[in-house]
């Protein structure tokens, strides 16, 4: 339908914009770009526990394919790519340690890339790193035990560590950089463990081997729920937890860790508990579903913010 003004009509409309102009004041400048912003922690309950997953760094590599997938095609690579919606020549690392609170202890699973890092990611999460009680780690990678030391010494002034004896025992006999300046001078404040072994109560251990000798997973208990911290059994989402027989460069014995993979991921899956994985995409905290030869990830959503009542 054609609109028509008449003369008289048309002469006030336009004798109205200068005023409808005036009235609008000044034009205003573009809003400033502020930079991309990300949440740093997250924090939710576990029964009686609080779990907070905290983001010690996140960085992008190039040529994923050189670390994920060694016995996949390019084709088969680029294909699980295409899928998830990510590229195949880039992908985001996270590092991604595990406090969690029983209510009588602050427990730190594991300790990113360095200290300060560390010490000022606890910080912005509202923890003192004098206030950790235990710190746990799951194996002596680098970017989990680099931040046990800084430049001042400990991190974590009064705390006591855990380990698994298996894990030690391979690195102390290795003249390892890392171990002998990270680990080595605290030798005297750790305990170590066996599979099944206890870190506190409703916290225990059990081995899954491959990524390193004694590497370890944990699973968390309280008020009638789980939770595993899963570590390094899978290193990202897709080209390793959705193809638990694709081989990852950074794996020791790269079929015992394909096993390793299968066996927890497998018992997380038919038992639909929650797991951390320690490179999984910040909040770290999700859920799989079996899906084919391998798992599908499933990120939390909803599920911790539920009212019991």
């Amino acid at each position: 339908m054609e609109l028509k003004l008449s003369r008289r009509q048309a002469l006030v409309s336009g004798a109205a914009l200068p005023l409808a102009a005036a009235l609008a004041g000044p034009a205003r400048a573009q809003a400033e770009m502020l930079g991309e912003a990300f949440a740093d922690h997250t924090r939710v309950a576990l029964g009686d526990f609080e779990v907070t997953t905290i983001l010690a760094g996140t960085r992008t590599v190039p040529n994923p394919h050189d670390i994920f997938g060694l016995n996949a095609s390019d084709e088969e690579f680029a294909a699980a790519a295409e899928a998830a919606f990510i590229p195949a020549d880039k992908a985001q690392f996270f590092f991604t340690p595990t406090l969690v609170n029983t209510g009588s202890e602050l427990i730190l699973f594991d300790t990113g890339l360095d200290g300060g890092a560390m010490a000022a990611a606890l910080t912005a999460a509202g923890i003192a790193p004098e206030s950790v009680d235990k710190v746990v780690i799951t194996h002596m990678h680098g970017d989990h035990i680099g931040g046990l030391m800084g430049e001042s010494g400990p991190t974590f002034a009064n705390a006591t560590y855990v380990t698994g004896a298996i894990e030690n025992n391979h690195w102390s006999a290795q003249n390892n950089e890392g171990y002998e300046a990270k680990v080595r001078p605290l030798l005297e404040k750790f305990t170590f463990i066996d599979d099944g072994g206890s870190v506190a109560p409703g916290i225990t251990g059990m081995l899954a081997a491959g990524h390193t000798p004694g590497h370890m997973v944990y699973q968390l208990e309280s008020g009638g729920q789980r939770l595993m911290i899963t570590a390094d059994t899978a290193n990202h989402y897709v080209w390793s937890l959705a193809h638990p027989e694709w081989e990852v460069s950074f794996d020791n014995d790269k079929a015992m860790a394909a096993e390793s993979r299968k066996k927890v991921f497998g018992m997380i899956a038919a038992d639909r508990i929650p797991f951390v994985g320690y490179h999984m995409p910040f909040p770290a905290l999700g859920y799989v579903a079996a899906e084919g030869e391998g798992f599908r990830y499933v990120p939390t959503s909803y599920q911790f913010r539920l009212d019991e009542s």
